[in-house]
């Protein structure tokens, strides 16, 4: 990793077969591909495609495999679907402060942008080393898992699946993905709406059949639905940790603010539609499962979506697994896509080797971006403990969001003459904010070894960054051999820098 190397810089010709700087044979500084174009990410996420994408994203394996993690810390049948709604509204609050982030700042990268605008270069460093080096890819392989697991399961029914072959079959799914985000912005953005598209059908045909089934006075399983006497308040902080959990992903399209159409109006559009959208189907999916299931019956079930559909559809259930699959995979390429840009951003701040800021020449797409997560996926896939590092760092996700919208609140104290297109109500950055930090509290208390082991892991950043990027005076030969690689793939991989 280095800093932005100031002699990296190669034209056109050299990278891409005879591509000049301009087309018309006038040197005007410009790089432009063979059909005249600027090379550089278009706006080409609208309104559709953001609400795609962060619906896409949110509505991962969970809601069809085993939602019961709330429904056991929260006691009940009703205080179930009451931190149902809660989490969504919450997570609303969370969702409209990044809207007003990314209306008044119109930079991609999300929290890594904000936390560089509002508290500065070490701090953003220090989020962006942990999500590098651990989160990202241990949580990319764990969905890619899910994946695997339940693309292969119609065709092992009723035996197990054999892990080398999900983990083989996983891996064609990282491949395919990460090529889909490397070929075309377009062609992703239209994928993710197909896969939204399938994702909301499954939950339709969980839904639809659970509210007949509701409608003919299947009402059994909500007699004494607010029961109190299992009911524990210590338990209520854990039943939103998970359900805060479920509802992660709404912040994607941050991520993605400057490929955005006209991003003071359709981001915070998208993301009001979006969580609306995904609450409703949240709340809706979990009543149609209490319509056929009891609370102690869904507790039991490995796969909740599964065992619904087993009772109310018979053969026709062996489709569910195909949509979770689809389901995973949609969570898979929109995460892959938004990332990227992170990454993308972060190199151009000068936080990561300058090749990750330039475009494909002719695909147009950050494509040495989208390939950085590859290997490391690829090693957690393999023989990495993902789920035990993901126990890491779950709360720092929450701790890094919190520090985000934080950023919110002291922006409007610091620079109150910013253009805010879109602003929001003091009381929900405060209320999110401190529901962020009391989780964090949480994870300290209810598992300090695995938090701490999380933690150190991201303290790891601050030496990082004073090696990589304060202290800037490197050995000639080692800046030699730095711009030498980073030519070499510049050349291998076909990418300029991009049209500021």
């Amino acid at each position: 990793m280095t800093a932005r190397s100031t002699s990296a810089h190669i034209d056109g010709e050299a990278v891409a077969n005879g591509h000049k700087g301009s087309s018309n044979g006038t040197d005007t500084g410009k790089l432009k591909d063979e059909n005249g174009r600027k090379v550089e990410l278009g706006k080409k996420v609208t309104l559709l495609r953001g609400i795609s994408m962060i619906v896409g994203t949110i509505i991962g394996a969970g809601i069809f495999i085993s939602p019961k993690g709330i429904l056991k810390h929260s006691g009940s049948v009703g205080m179930s679907l009451l931190v149902w709604i809660a989490c969504g509204l919450l997570s609303l609050f969370g969702a409209l402060s990044y809207a007003e982030l990314g209306t008044c700042i119109q930079k991609s990268g999300g929290h890594y942008t904000y936390i560089m605008e509002a508290f500065g270069p070490q701090m953003a460093f220090i989020r962006l080393w942990a999500d590098l080096i651990a989160i990202r890819p241990a949580a990319m392989a764990v969905i890619s898992l899910a994946f695997g697991q339940h693309i292969l399961e119609p065709l092992f029914m009723p035996c197990n699946i054999p892990p080398l072959a999900v983990k083989l079959v996983t891996a064609v799914g990282i491949t395919s993905a990460m090529y889909l985000n490397s070929m075309s912005v377009t062609w992703t953005a239209r994928i993710q709406i197909f896969l939204t598209a399938s994702k909301l059908l499954a939950i339709a045909i969980i839904i639809v059949p659970g509210m007949y089934q509701l409608f003919k006075g299947e009402t059994r399983h909500f007699e004494n639905a607010f029961e109190l006497s299992k009911v524990q308040l210590s338990g209520m902080p854990l039943a939103f940790y998970s359900g805060m959990y479920a509802y992660a992903g709404w912040f994607y399209l941050n991520f993605v603010t400057e490929e955005v159409d006209n991003p003071a109006r359709t981001v915070p559009l998208a993301i009001c539609i979006s969580m609306a959208i995904v609450t409703s189907c949240y709340v809706l999916t979990n009543v149609a499962y209490y319509t056929v299931m009891s609370a102690e019956e869904l507790l039991a079930s490995p796969a909740v979506a599964v065992t619904f559909a087993e009772r109310l559809l018979g053969n026709f259930s062996i489709v569910v697994p195909v949509f979770v699959a689809l389901s995973c995979y949609g969570s898979m390429n929109g995460s892959l896509f938004a990332l990227s840009r992170m990454f993308y951003v972060a190199s151009r701040e000068g936080q990561l080797p300058e090749v990750l800021s330039m475009i494909h020449v002719r695909r147009h797409t950050p494509l040495a971006a989208v390939l950085i997560m590859y290997p490391m996926t690829m090693l957690q896939l393999f023989v990495g403990d993902i789920y035990s590092l993901l126990n890491f760092m779950s709360f720092l996700r929450w701790l890094f969001i919190g520090v985000v919208v934080l950023g919110l609140i002291y922006l409007r104290y610091t620079k109150p003459d910013l253009p805010r297109p879109f602003k929001v109500p003091l009381l929900f950055p405060v209320v999110f904010c401190i529901t962020c930090f009391f989780m964090v509290f949480l994870s300290l208390y209810s598992d300090p070894i695995n938090t701490g082991i999380g933690f150190a892991i991201s303290l790891t950043g601050i030496p990082a960054y004073y090696i990589f990027i304060y202290f800037n005076h490197r050995p000639k030969w080692l800046q030699r051999t730095l711009d030498s690689f980073n030519r070499t793939l510049q050349i291998i991989l076909e990418v300029v820098p991009a049209d500021q």
